[in-house]
């Protein structure tokens, strides 16, 4: 199996790592990664405090705020939100075909 790979600029390899998971229990929801992102990967979601996921935004039970990879497809691994993240949240895989 290859790895998927690419040229930079300058005509280095580059490797892409694709983001796959955002640790829920260190997030805090700050929103640097979400606009750091340009290609509508992430979005900001609500949990009550069992730490489950809250539908509506509007519910008395939010407790908190967090960041999800809600469209993997279109991220492009440039690895930005993982670089911006205070808290180190991110998990990234390489693309293997």
């Amino acid at each position: 199996m290859a790895q998927l790979t690419g040229l930079t600029f300058g005509g280095k390899t580059w490797t892409p790592k694709f983001a796959q998971d955002i640790d829920q229990e260190k997030c805090i929801g700050c929103g640097r990664c979400f606009k750091i992102c340009g290609h509508n990967v992430l979005s900001l979601a609500a949990l009550n405090e069992e730490g489950e996921l809250v539908e509506d935004e509007d519910d008395d039970e939010i407790e908190r705020k967090i960041m999800t990879v809600a469209n993997p497809e279109n991220c492009v691994g440039c690895e930005a939100c993982a670089r911006i993240c205070p808290k180190n949240c991110y998990t990234h895989v390489a693309l293997v075909n």
